[in-house]
């Protein structure tokens, strides 16, 4: 095999790589985006329903039915995340950091696992009630499942989720993968998850919001630029050449 055959082939193998990488990067953008719109709707509806009157359980007889459509949205939402963690790390191409990218799967897989142990709880207590309309409502067992999707989703979720908005945004600085009007807005974005969310519930649509935000831009820019499909010094195999 001559050499111009060689470099031809290897030359295809690399274009094809771009253009595989671009549209996993558009997939994963519009993956981001849904989860932004899906998880603000749902995170809103829950908050506007339950929050007037979480301590009465007044909810159960006249917003049930909409939060039992939010959390049956969430499932999805998360699929969508976890594609949108799969092009973030993917972002990092060839400067991957594994502490920074162990940290990034690692925060967002928490943040999920424990958005869905949240809505478990609540939809266990909306099947209770269902069977035991007059004892849920102000008893101790919806205290306890009050108290306890509050802890799970306001204090750790959330915290989780402020550890992948700093490892995202350190990575961004480090590499230079994202302008810095982007990238250092983001560590407000985490500090308001660290401190704000427990004073402020509200405060919480920053995380979807910002996500649906990179994600437009993540889209904005793959239409414009071909995502860069391997270090020009690395070999077909993945090893460094010489």
């Amino acid at each position: 095999m001559t050499e111009d055959t060689r470099s031809g082939r290897r030359g295809f193998a690399f274009t094809r790589r771009a253009e595989h990488h671009a549209r996993t990067l558009v997939a994963g953008s519009i993956a981001g985006m849904v989860f932004g719109v899906l998880f603000g709707v749902c995170t809103a509806i829950v908050r506007y329903r339950v929050g007037e009157s979480d301590d009465t359980g007044a909810w159960l007889s006249s917003g049930r039915s909409e939060v039992e459509w939010a959390l049956g949205l969430l499932p999805f939402a998360g699929i969508f995340f976890l594609w949108f963690i799969g092009v973030s790390r993917q972002r990092l191409g060839r400067w991957e950091d594994r502490f920074i990218s162990s940290l990034i799967l690692g925060s967002g897989l928490l943040f999920l696992a424990m958005v869905f142990a949240a809505a478990a709880l609540a939809g266990a207590l909306i099947a209770l009630y269902s069977r035991d309309p007059m004892g849920i409502p102000g008893s101790e067992t919806y205290a306890f499942v009050q108290v306890a999707v509050s802890k799970i989703f306001g204090v750790y979720a959330l915290r989780m989720a402020a550890v992948f908005l700093i490892c995202q945004a350190t990575a961004w600085l480090r590499h230079g993968l994202m302008p810095r009007w982007l990238a250092l807005p983001t560590y407000a974005v985490a500090l308001v998850l660290l401190f704000a969310v427990s004073e402020q519930a509200w405060a919480v649509l920053v995380f979807p919001i910002w996500v649906f935000v990179v994600s437009a831009y993540l889209f904005a820019v793959s239409w414009r630029t071909p995502e860069p499909a391997e270090d020009a010094a690395t070999g077909p195999g993945g090893a460094a050449t010489a």
